[in-house]
C-alpha cells in the first residue's frame, strides 16, 4: 500500500527554528540588508527551519526570503492538500491572508519552494521545514497560469534543486518580489509584477559564485472578480546582474554583487533571456 502524505502541521515553538545560516557555504554569504528607503518598512528576521523571511510591513508581503539547500541531505516529503497559516509573530494586518486569494485565479505562490528547505538528518526535520513554507509570510499572489504552469521560472527552480540533489551541492537561494510603487492594487494589496532570484554556490575551484535572475512580464489584461483589475503577462526569465536586483529592490547586497561573474564583465552586459534553465551562468 502506498504511504499517504501527512497533513501540513506547524510546530508552535518558533524558538526552535534556526533560520537561514550565513555560514552554510564554505564562503559566508549574509542576508541582504534593507537599504535606507525600505528599512523603515522592514520587519525583523523571521526564522523558520532552514530559511528566513523579512517582511515589507506596509506591502504585507515578503521583502525577501533566504533559504539553504543541502543536496546531500535532501528529502522529498509527499505533498498533502495545501493548508496555509498566518504567522503569529506578525500582526495580521502586516501579512496577506486568505481574503486576497478567495474566488479568483490567484494562487498562493511559494517564494521559498516547499522542497528547497526539506533536508536534514531525519524525515521529521525535513517535513517540519516543508510545512514551514506554508506560512502566508512565504506566499505571494501569482496568477494560476503562471504559478502552476511549466514556465521557465519553474524550470529554473527545478534545475537548482535537482542539481543540488544530484551533485550533493550546498546552495543558498534568495528570492522575492519586486515591490514597485506602481504595482496594481487588488483587494487592498498591491500585486507584484516581477520576481527575482539570487543563487549562491561554491564552485569546484573553491570560488563563490552568485548569480541573479529576474522574471518579467509583457502587458496582458486579465480581469479578476470585483471592482479592480490586474495586469498579467507572458513571463520570461532573464539573467541580470545581482547589482540590478539590488537597485530594483532597495536591498544592500555587496557580498553577493562581489561574487557575481557578470560583475567582472566589461561593460556590464544587458539582461540575457534564458532559453533553458541549463543556461545558468554559475
Amino acid at each position: 500500500m502506498t504511504a499517504q502524505p501527512e497533513a501540513v502541521t506547524i510546530d508552535p515553538d518558533y524558538a526552535s527554528r534556526g533560520g537561514y545560516d550565513p555560514a552554510f557555504l564554505a564562503h559566508p554569504l549574509p542576508l541582504p540588508a534593507p537599504g535606507a528607503e525600505v528599512a523603515p518598512h522592514a520587519s525583523g528576521e523571521l526564522r523558520y527551519h532552514h530559511f528566513s523571511i523579512v517582511m515589507h510591513r506596509a506591502r504585507r508581503l515578503a521583502l525577501f526570503t533566504a533559504c539553504t539547500i543541502d543536496g546531500k541531505l535532501s528529502r522529498r516529503p509527499t505533498r498533502e492538500r495545501d493548508r496555509w497559516f498566518l504567522d503569529p509573530r506578525v500582526p495580521e494586518d502586516e501579512q496577506t491572508g486568505e481574503v486576497v486569494y478567495r474566488d479568483n485565479d490567484l494562487d498562493r505562490g511559494h517564494l521559498v519552494r516547499r522542497l528547497d528547505p526539506a533536508w536534514g538528518t531525519s524525515d521529521a526535520l525535513a517535513k517540519a521545514a516543508n510545512d514551514d513554507t506554508f506560512h502566508f509570510t512565504n506566499a505571494t499572489p501569482q496568477h494560476h497560469d503562471f504559478n502552476a504552469g511549466e514556465t521557465l521560472w519553474a524550470g529554473l527552480e527545478d534545475y537548482v534543486l535537482d542539481n543540488a540533489d544530484n551533485a550533493d551541492l550546498k546552495v543558498s537561494v534568495f528570492t522575492g518580489p519586486v515591490l514597485a510603487e506602481d504595482d496594481d492594487a487588488y483587494r487592498g494589496v498591491q500585486l507584484p509584477r516581477q520576481f527575482w532570484k539570487v543563487v549562491g554556490m561554491v564552485k569546484e575551484s573553491g570560488e563563490l559564485s552568485v548569480t541573479g535572475y529576474l522574471l518579467s512580464q509583457a502587458a496582458l489584461i486579465a480581469d479578476l472578480p470585483g471592482e479592480e483589475a490586474f495586469s498579467y503577462g507572458d513571463y520570461r526569465t532573464f539573467q541580470v546582474t545581482v547589482r540590478r536586483i539590488a537597485e530594483l529592490t532597495g536591498l544592500e547586497m555587496a557580498p553577493h554583487i562581489a561574487a557575481d561573474p557578470l560583475e567582472r564583465m566589461e561593460p556590464t552586459p544587458p539582461p540575457r533571456e534564458l532559453a533553458r534553465p541549463e543556461d545558468l551562468l554559475v
